[in-house]
């Protein structure tokens, strides 16, 4: 096996603060005046902002929340495109101590109204044009107060919200400075998952989950000491991948960060490349599959790139040795999950194993065990993965969900669910979880909140959620339905009620008509045994 990682020592200090360390740190040094992020937005242009910049206008919206009666703990739900105000939001309420709740844009109103209402938030930081098209939808959240609006030609009161201008706000707030002198243990931020219960679970985090992610600074990224890296992310920053990788931990070492906001297409990540010099880009497995079938760019190209990673999903051996053969550079894989981000990653330092995850980075002893047990499982065999319950990286609990939290966190682990297996020169074999989540095109998606949805059209007698792969490594969610009798809707009405009722990337992309579901003895829905073989009708979109 390897020995030659080195023995990781981990030094978390009693305070620190997410928002200070990413901005305020490189006041005073050679880094402040340099470009921390740039935003290339298809409707609104090119717009950039230095690390000064962003440190007071993240002390400004600190400030900001402090004079709305906001305290230490209160909770700031942040729906925002990509774009500067997504970390002035999002680093600005850690600032003072509050929990930043990013969501994404693709959530409709009504699940926007679920979060808001779950994690308690006063405050909803939102553009002006989703505002206005979910405001009567969100009522019913006792909690939300204030409503902070960006991109906004005009604010319009409502009867029930505070409705505020935050540019207006930020520049009213002056000079502020307000830190708020938070414990590494404190909570941070709360984001929100895929759960079993056909809602989605928040997943609360510490200041200490950037500390946590150190490790994969050294041992997944390959920053450079010689030039100012430029790291071009394709994401949206509301999923935990793009938080961490393309906010959070470039920003904490100086690093400049590149984001995109419009449509999403393959040749427009080579051309960003390409103007603004970026050195490591970070994708999906479907980004690079994107780029490989629809552009003919060459790694002669694009001379600044060093280094590409993928998350998400499983990288195919065809997309990545048809990557190198084009680009002459690897791509480098990690896996992660809400819970603790990105813990097991392929590395410069070693080769990689086509169809391995590599290794457990430094500093995370990642066990796998025998969850009955509690015995180590030997090389070659299926094990849980396992993290010790002190690793600086891991979660806090399940927000609302004390039981949860204990039937994952006990006995000095947290359980995560997924399996895995060493070989005997210490590679990992991620094997995914033993339930029934679905990755599709990058997104974890339960089938439960699917369901929930379809379940609630007065129509529909049952209803099961899959995941249908209609190419190698290319998975599409789709939807079994079962009608009452006498009822009248179809399977193409029944698939613009998914577009209705759920985000984009949750939406099933077929609905099948089915008279029942191969079940167990009990009852219960067999999904691994659902295809199409028992559909009547279908709808595709």
């Amino acid at each position: 096996m390897f020995t030659d990682f080195p023995q990781w020592e981990w030094d978390v200090p009693e305070y620190f603060n997410i928002g200070a360390a990413c901005t305020d740190r490189h006041l005073g040094t050679d880094r402040q005046n340099n470009i921390a992020m740039i935003v290339e937005d298809d409707t609104l242009g090119t717009s950039s902002i230095t690390f000064a910049e962003l440190a007071k206008k993240t002390d400004q919206f600190a400030q900001v929340l402090h004079d709305l009666g906001v305290k230490p703990g209160d909770r700031v739900l942040i729906r925002l495109p990509n774009s500067l105000d997504y970390p002035i939001a999002f680093l600005g309420a850690m600032k003072m101590g509050a929990i930043s709740v990013p969501t994404s844009t693709l959530l409709t109103a009504e699940e926007v109204a679920y979060l808001a209402k779950d994690s308690g938030a006063q405050v909803l930081v939102t553009d002006a044009t989703a505002w206005y098209g979910m405001a009567d939808a969100i009522i019913e959240t006792p909690a939300l107060k204030h409503i902070l609006l960006t991109q906004a030609a005009e604010i319009k009161p409502h009867q029930r919200f505070n409705v505020l201008d935050l540019a207006a706000c930020l520049q009213a707030a002056g000079a502020a400075t307000l830190t708020y002198q938070t414990k590494a243990n404190d909570p941070a931020y709360l984001v929100y998952t895929s759960g079993t219960t056909g809602y989605p679970k928040g997943v609360l985090h510490a200041h200490r989950a950037l500390v946590g992610r150190q490790p994969a600074a050294q041992y997944w990224f390959n920053y450079s000491d010689k030039q100012q890296d430029r790291i071009l992310h394709s994401g949206k920053f509301n999923w935990t991948y793009v938080l961490g990788t393309g906010l959070m931990d470039p920003l904490y070492l100086g690093k400049t960060v590149i984001v995109h906001e419009g449509k999403n297409d393959a040749q427009k990540w080579l051309d960003l490349i390409q103007k603004h010099e970026a050195t490591i880009f970070i994708g999906v497995p479907t980004i690079y599959r994107q780029i490989l079938q629809k552009t003919t760019t060459t790694g002669a190209q694009l001379p600044s790139m060093r280094h590409f990673m993928s998350a998400g999903e499983h990288l195919s051996d065809e997309v990545l040795t048809q990557w190198h053969e084009r680009f002459g550079i690897n791509i480098y894989e990690a896996v992660g999950m809400s819970e603790f981000s990105y813990y097991l990653s392929q590395s410069i330092y070693r080769p990689i194993r086509p169809g391995s995850a590599g290794f457990p980075q430094p500093g995370h002893d990642i066990r796998l065990l025998n969850p009955e047990t509690m015995e180590p499982v030997a090389i070659g065999e299926e094990g849980m993965i396992c993290v010790p319950d002190n690793d600086p990286g891991l979660f806090l609990r399940y927000w609302n969900l004390e039981d949860e939290t204990r039937k994952y966190k006990h006995d000095g682990y947290f359980f995560t669910g997924d399996y895995a297996k060493y070989d005997t020169d210490g590679y990992i074999w991620f094997l995914g979880r033993k339930d029934d989540i679905i990755k599709s095109f990058g997104y974890r998606v339960s089938p439960y909140e699917i369901e929930r949805v379809y379940k609630g059209h007065p129509d529909i007698a049952d209803c099961a959620a899959v995941g249908e792969e209609i190419e190698k490594d290319k998975l599409l969610v789709v939807a079994y339905v079962i009608l009452k009798p006498d009822a009248k809707a179809t399977a193409d009405e029944l698939l613009q009620y998914g577009k209705q009722h759920l985000a984009a990337y949750k939406t099933p992309k077929t609905v099948y008509l089915a008279h029942d579901f191969p079940r167990t003895k009990n009852g219960k829905i067999l999904r691994k045994d659902i295809n199409s073989s028992i559909a009547t009708a279908k709808s595709s979109r």
